[in-house]
């Protein structure tokens, strides 16, 4: 899943006298390529050996590759572009209709680079850990709950795309199973309709979950994250991702093509390469077509938008095309890596299949190549075809062989198709592709759009010349130094987009420090609680209309006894926003907030600047996890003007932040809740000036046992 969470994790790579016994090595994590020939005067023996270590390796491992023969899987082979999605993208879910909208989202990508085989939908971290609920919950909270998630997955597979859902196999801090996390996730996947799991860190999806695919009788594609850390997992792991498919070479002093270990030991099996904080896409898309296999184009990671660009969206596109144009040619076992080709600084890899072959070309080199020379057998009936660029091609004959030649721009792609026999739509074919190549490549854009973020409005309520009973008078300040900082994971390598985006920002951030002019207010002393929401309900009949994980601790409608003054939990934004709405009051900014829990001297704690862990509740690490703590327990935590019950009890809502693809808000005040045995569960942020990025799906997904609010007027 994360960048950062990878351990250096080297598989044995192939080394042979005939690399002129460079030093090579894996630049990053990946530990699955097999670096090529040193020159191309060596590539016929290189050929040879790869062969026959991949012979070796075969019968050592006594290979069996039944889950490759088997027909419920054929799919996988020629699933080429996929996309790791979150869950909470507006473009597949519309919280305003309540209702799944896959059509908006494929006809998106369709429209901008082509389509997708299949979709990882991804409905945990970075909001897993907020409070106990495990995997299952998660999904079983999902809009619709199971049954539509069925749906969802329906719609998917209407329009010919293969859904997969994520294995968080470290999660062992939330609410424990009863079973095992393989037999529970697969009949899961079983019951959902789901054809795949993404093994979430994995190096290698484990046995256990084949056992269990096989006694549920579901075939899944195994799908791990990281390296596969034993050859023999490639029996059961029939597809896999790839990082960093880079492999240094010393005396180049750059980076040069490798083989993928995976594709080359089991042509079958099916790689996505991935490389989510990039935004040139081009090493990756090279690295992909030279192999003959898959991209996963990420986009909304973790609710950051990182767009694919116009020029790689192209790309993407006319890959695919290709790719679906031939789709037997890529799981060939006589695959040939590193074909001869005449022309420096481009390399070829040859793909047969019953029709024919295609060569796919990737140029290294930043120089066009009007005229890269490639020479193949001569055979009486075949026709030649620049696939790339959709036209035909007339080879000049010398003897046995055929030269073609094909234009190939700088850091490009080209394909060449020879085709034994007529095949009905190669016209169409190449009339699609010569269309396609109508701009070149490098004449569009290469940058990433920006998607700014909008601050929900959050209207003055009606001014109070005193502080209504309950609350406390918070005075204005003409000069407050805002200093926040969110405590999201991941998100640095894009500057513009990890956090959110305050009004008087250009664009998103993690870290946020701006001068404001605070006019004075009012703001609850303390979190609402159980009692005064039980009064709302009373008096308002309020009723939410997606009740998943409404007031979920409450029986009968009512809190048990003794909890009166436990805050209210178990709302979301819009249920905070309706009980304000009523009180006539609204929900704080998070300046606000902030400035009413430090006052104007920066202190991060509401008393001053060192943590006093007598005057917050104590963390809860187990897995069951316990009840809030009433709101008026800890008469130590108040802040300079008063207000209590500001860190480590609950997370309070505040903003809501808003693109074209993601929801999200900005929590305040921590938690009590402290999962363990894994660092990537929502994070902690106790110190006032910190926030948490809660990204917002639906109400009943968004609801938490550890999220509550509290409420502010404005003031005469």
């Amino acid at each position: 899943m994360l960048s950062t969470k990878r351990k250096l994790t080297l598989l044995p790579l192939l080394f042979s006298a005939l690399v002129n016994a460079q030093s090579i090595r894996i630049q990053g994590a990946a530990g699955e390529l097999i670096a090529g020939p040193g020159t191309s005067a060596q590539r016929d023996a290189w050929l040879d050996t790869v062969k026959q270590w991949r012979q070796d390796q075969l019968n050592k491992l006594q290979f069996n590759d039944a889950l490759y023969k088997d027909p419920a899987l054929n799919w996988t082979r020629q699933t080429y572009m996929y996309a790791q999605m979150m869950a909470h993208d507006r473009y597949l879910y519309d919280p305003v209709a309540r209702q799944y909208t896959v059509d908006r989202f494929l006809d998106d990508v369709t429209a901008r680079y082509g389509g997708l085989d299949a979709v990882l939908v991804w409905p945990t971290y970075p909001n897993i850990g907020i409070d106990n609920r495990n995997q299952f919950d998660m999904f079983a909270d999902m809009p619709g709950g199971k049954a539509g998630l069925k749906k969802m997955i329906k719609d998917f597979h209407k329009r010919g795309v293969k859904v997969f859902f994520p294995i968080m196999i470290w999660d062992h801090g939330t609410r424990a199973i009863s079973e095992s996390m393989a037999m529970a996730l697969v009949k899961e996947a079983k019951e959902l309709g789901a054809d795949g799991l993404n093994g979430d860190t994995m190096n290698g999806v484990t046995i256990d979950f084949a056992d269990a695919m096989k006694q549920l009788h579901h075939p899944l594609a195994l799908q791990p994250e990281i390296s596969i850390k034993d050859l023999k997992m490639l029996e059961y792991n029939t597809m896999s991702w790839g990082y960093f498919w880079r492999v240094w070479d010393g005396a180049q002093n750059g980076y040069i093509l490798g083989i993928s270990l995976y594709k080359w030991l089991q042509p079958k099996h099916q790689v996505h390469i991935t490389s989510r904080w990039a935004i040139n896409k081009t090493e990756d898309l090279q690295y992909a077509f030279f192999n003959g296999i898959g991209y996963n184009a990420w986009e909304n990671i973790w609710g950051i938008w990182n767009q694919v660009p116009e020029r790689y969206a192209m790309a993407i596109r006319k890959i695919r095309s290709i790719y679906r144009q031939f789709p037997e040619a890529w799981s060939s076992m006589d695959w040939e890596p590193f074909y001869p080709v005449a022309t420096a600084g481009v390399f070829a890899s040859r793909f047969p299949d019953a029709g024919g072959t295609v060569i796919t070309l990737v140029n290294r080199d930043s120089v066009d190549k009007s005229s890269v020379e490639i020479n193949v057998p001569l055979s009486k009936n075949d026709q030649y075809f620049d696939a790339w660029n959709g036209t035909v091609l007339k080879g000049e004959i010398s003897g046995n062989q055929v030269t073609l030649r094909v234009p190939v721009e700088g850091n490009g792609f080209g394909a060449i198709r020879i085709q034994h026999q007529p095949l009905k739509s190669m016209g169409k074919f190449l009339g699609t592709m010569k269309s396609l190549s109508a701009t070149p490549l490098n004449q569009l854009a290469a940058t990433r759009p920006f998607m700014p973020q909008k601050i929900r409005e959050i209207p003055r309520t009606q001014p109070a010349q005193e502080a209504p009973e309950g609350m406390v008078l918070i005075p204005g300040a003409d000069s407050y130094l805002f200093k926040s900082n969110g405590v999201m994971i991941e998100g640095n390598p894009l500057p513009d987009g990890v956090g959110v985006q305050y009004p008087w920002e250009q664009h998103p951030s993690r870290d946020h420090q701006h001068e404001l002019s605070i006019p004075a207010f009012y703001m609850d002393k303390y979190p609402v609680t159980n009692q005064q929401f039980y009064t709302f309900l009373q008096q308002s009949h309020y009723r939410p209309a997606d009740t998943t994980n409404f007031l979920k601790d409450w029986q009968n409608g009512k809190y048990l006894p003794g909890e009166e003054n436990l805050p209210v939990t178990w709302v979301s934004i819009e249920d905070a926003r309706a009980y304000a709405t009523w009180a006539g009051k609204r929900l704080p900014h998070e300046w606000e907030w902030q400035y009413a829990a430090q006052g104007n001297d920066g202190r991060i704690y509401p008393w001053g600047s060192q943590k006093v862990p007598a005057n917050m509740p104590p963390p809860d690490t187990s897995r069951a996890m316990r009840r809030p703590t009433n709101v008026n327990a800890y008469p130590g935590g108040r802040s300079p003007f008063g207000v209590e019950d500001l860190c480590g009890n609950i997370w309070q809502w505040t903003d809501e932040y808003l693109d074209e693809h993601t929801r999200s808000a900005v929590l305040k005040g921590g938690s009590y809740f402290h999962p363990q045995t894994s660092h990537w569960y929502f994070p902690h942020a106790e110190e006032v000036n910190k926030h948490g990025k809660y990204l917002l799906l639906s109400p009943g997904m968004d609801r938490a046992r550890t999220l509550g609010f509290r409420c502010v007027k404005d003031k005469i």
